[in-house]
C-alpha cells in the first residue's frame, strides 16, 4: 500500500465520523506525517500531544498550559469549537485511570458526530472494553517503495557529503537496493543502507546482498517469520513433475499480459501428505523456480500466552509478506493453527478467530502473495480448508515411486561430493522401496558417517547397511499413511 493510499483510508475513516483510531505502531513519524496530510486535505486543525510536552497546535511553538496531564488534555479537547484531529502518542496506558477513560469516553461520543478525530499510537495498546467499543483500529502497513525512497536518500546524502563513502548505482541498482529494503521500517531502513555503507566506505550494487543479509536477520529476531532471500536459494526436487508442471502454467499469473486480461496471480496451493516426502522442500523450489524471496511461517509460533497476541503475530506476518510482494508464504504445518471440531481445550476462540482471519485473507488478498501451506495430519483439519476455491489446487504428496528414489539418491549424493553413476542405483532403489526422501538423504549422510568412522571408500555397501537398519515411516506408521491415502484418493491432485 503507498502513502496515498493509506492518506485516503485515514481521510475515509474522519469523514464518516470515526471519533477515534487506533494505530499500532513504533513508526511515530510515519504516522505524524500521516495524520497532517489529512487534516491538510480536510482543512482540520491539527495537534499533538505527549507527556512531557503536553498538546499542541501544529502551527504554534508553545504547548497549551496545563495539558500535560492525562485528564487535563482530555477536558481542553472537549472544550475546544474547532473540528481538528489530536494525535495523542502513548496515551492508551492513561485510560486505565478510570477518570480519564470517562472523560475519554464522553469527548469520543462527542465527537461521534463531528469531524474530530483522535489518533492514538503505541507499540501495544489494549483498551478498557467501555474505550474499546468507540474506537476503530487501523493497521499501518509498511512502507512502500517510494516511502523508502524518500527515507533512505538522505541518508545516502548525508553520508557521501559527511562521511565520503563514494556512491556508484544506476537507477536499477537503487530499484534493487529499495527491493530489497521492502518489509522494513524506515529507520530500520536507514539503519541497514548505512551499515552498508560504511562496512567498507562505499555503496554499490554489490552491497544489494549486504542490505539483503541484514535484512534477512532483522525479520528472523522478530520472531514470526524466517527468511529465505532469491539469490540463497539453490535447493532442488526429486519428482513431483505434475506439480512442476501446474507451476509453469500458474507463474505466467505474474505476468503484465495476465494483468492487461485482469487475470489475478495464483493464490496458492496446499500440500498435504507422508511426512519427509518433500512438501517443504516444494515450498522453497517455488520460491526458487518463480525468482521470488521466500517467507516461512511457522504455525506453531502463532499462538501466544497473552490474549489477543496471537492475532496480532498474524497480523504482523501477513503486513511483513504484503510489503515484500511478489513473494512466498510458506505457512509450515498449518494443521497446528487450526481449531479441532469438538476441541474443548479452551483456548478463549483464538484457534477458530485465526482460522477465520486467515480464509478472510486468503479469499481477499490483493497483493500477489502465494501461499503455499504445507501439512502432515488432515485427521482434524477444518473441511472449510479443504473446500475447492480456498487453493488454486490441493496436492497429496505419497512416498516415492521408483523412479523418484533414484532421483532422491542422485541429488544426495551429488550435493555430498559423490558421483552417482559409481553407485549400483538400481540396487538401492530396490532396496529403499517404501522410503521417504528424508530417510534417503539419512541413509547417505549415515553411510558417509560409517565410512569415514572405518575409514573406508564410500560405496554402494554402506547405503546398503543404512538402509536395511532403518525402519521406515511406511512401516512405523503404516496405518496413518494409508488412512492419508484414502482422504486424499478422488479428492487431491497426486505431485508425482
Amino acid at each position: 500500500m503507498n502513502s496515498q493510499s493509506m492518506v485516503h483510508d485515514l481521510k475515509t475513516l474522519v469523514i464518516s465520523f470515526h471519533p477515534v483510531v487506533i494505530i499500532e505502531t513504533i513508526e511515530e513519524e510515519r504516522v505524524t506525517g500521516l495524520v497532517e496530510s489529512v487534516a491538510r486535505e480536510l482543512n482540520l486543525a491539527r495537534f499533538d500531544w505527549t507527556i512531557t510536552q503536553g498538546l499542541k497546535r501544529s502551527d504554534k511553538d508553545l504547548a497549551i498550559h496545563g495539558t500535560a496531564d492525562p485528564i487535563g488534555v482530555v477536558r481542553h479537547i472537549e472544550d475546544l469549537t474547532v473540528d481538528s484531529i489530536f494525535f495523542l502518542k502513548d496515551f492508551a496506558r492513561h485510560l486505565t485511570e478510570d477518570a480519564v477513560a470517562r472523560k475519554f469516553r464522553e469527548v469520543a461520543q462527542k465527537f461521534s458526530h463531528s469531524l474530530s478525530t483522535i489518533v492514538i499510537t503505541g507499540h501495544e495498546i489494549n483498551l478498557p472494553p467501555e474505550v474499546e467499543h468507540k474506537a476503530v483500529r487501523y493497521q499501518l502497513a509498511l512502507p512502500g517503495k517510494e516511502e523508502l525512497r524518500k527515507a533512505v536518500w538522505p541518508v545516502i546524502e548525508s553520508l557521501t557529503s559527511r562521511q565520503n563513502v563514494d556512491f556508484h548505482m544506476g537507477t536499477e541498482d537503487v530499484d534493487g537496493l529499495l527491493g530489497a529494503l521492502s518489509g522494513m521500517t524506515l529507520n530500520q531502513a536507514r539503519q541497514i543502507v548505512a551499515y552498508a555503507a560504511l562496512f567498507d566506505g562505499k555503496l554499490t550494487a554489490d552491497d544489494i546482498s549486504r542490505v539483503t543479509d541484514r535484512k534477512a536477520q532483522v525479520i528472523r529476531d522478530g520472531g514470526l517469520l524466517e527468511y529465505f532471500p532469491v539469490q540463497d536459494n539453490g535447493y532442488q526436487l526429486g519428482g513431483f513433475s505434475r506439480l512442476k508442471e501446474w507451476l509453469q502454467r500458474a507463474s505466467v499469473g505474474f505476468t503484465d499480459k495476465a494483468r492487461e486480461m485482469n487475470l489475478q496471480p495464483p493464490r496458492g496451493i496446499f500440500i498435504v501428505g507422508v511426512q519427509g516426502c518433500g512438501k517443504s522442500l516444494a515450498a522453497k523450489v517455488i520460491a526458487r523456480e518463480w525468482k521470488l524471496p521466500l517467507l516461512k511461517l511457522d504455525a506453531g509460533r502463532l499462538f501466544d500466552k497473552f490474549i489477543g497476541e496471537s492475532e496480532k503475530n498474524f497480523r504482523k506476518a501477513i503486513s511483513l509478506a504484503e510489503s515484500m510482494a511478489p513473494a512466498v508464504l510458506w505457512i509450515d504445518e498449518i494443521e497446528k493453527a487450526m481449531p479441532r471440531a469438538g476441541d474443548t481445550s479452551g483456548d478463549g476462540g483464538v484457534s477458530r478467530r485465526l482460522f477465520g482471519a486467515f480464509l478472510t485473507w486468503l479469499q481477499e488478498k490483493t497483493e500477489p502473495v502465494f501461499v503455499v501451506a504445507t501439512a502432515n495430519d488432515l485427521s482434524h483439519t477444518p473441511p472449510e480448508l479443504l473446500r475447492k476455491g480456498r487453493f488454486d489446487e490441493i496436492f497429496f504428496v505419497d512416498l516415492p515411486a521408483p523412479e523418484e528414489r533414484r532421483h532422491i539418491f542422485e541429488i544426495h549424493l551429488g550435493l555430498r561430493q559423490q558421483t552417482a553413476t559409481e553407485f549400483d542405483i538400481d540396487l538401492l532403489v530396490e532396496k529403499s522401496d517404501g522410503f521417504s526422501g528424508a530417510e534417503i538423504e539419512q541413509a547417505v549422510v549415515g553411510g558417509l558417517y560409517r565410512a569415514l568412522y572405518v575409514d573406508r571408500p564410500f560405496g554402494t555397501d554402506f547405503l546398503v547397511t543404512e538402509l536395511a537398519e532403518t525402519v521406515p515411516l511406511s512401516v512405523s506408521k503404516l496405518e496413518d499413511i494409508n488412512r492419508l491415502r484414502e482422504l486424499a484418493r478422488g479428492r487431491f491432485v497426486n505431485v508425482h
